[in-house]
């Protein structure tokens, strides 16, 4: 895990980046963070769900 919490909602709300990027999987008020994003002035943009493709599975497979 690259996050000693269970999620990087401490990292989102201190970087407060301009976009958060999540899958379709996700709903944009369920984005951890995402509140602190937008009240900051940035966006949560949700992309569409592909069945059976997860970021997980292709950083598992770049570090084959």
């Amino acid at each position: 895990m690259l996050f000693s919490e269970e999620t990087p909602e401490r990292l989102y709300n201190t970087l407060l980046p301009d976009v958060i990027v999540k899958g379709g999987d996700y709903k944009p008020e369920e984005v951890v963070g995402g509140a602190a994003v937008i009240a900051n002035g940035g966006e949560v943009k949700i992309l569409d769900f592909v069945e059976g493709q997860s970021t997980s599975k292709m950083i598992e497979k770049a570090r084959q």
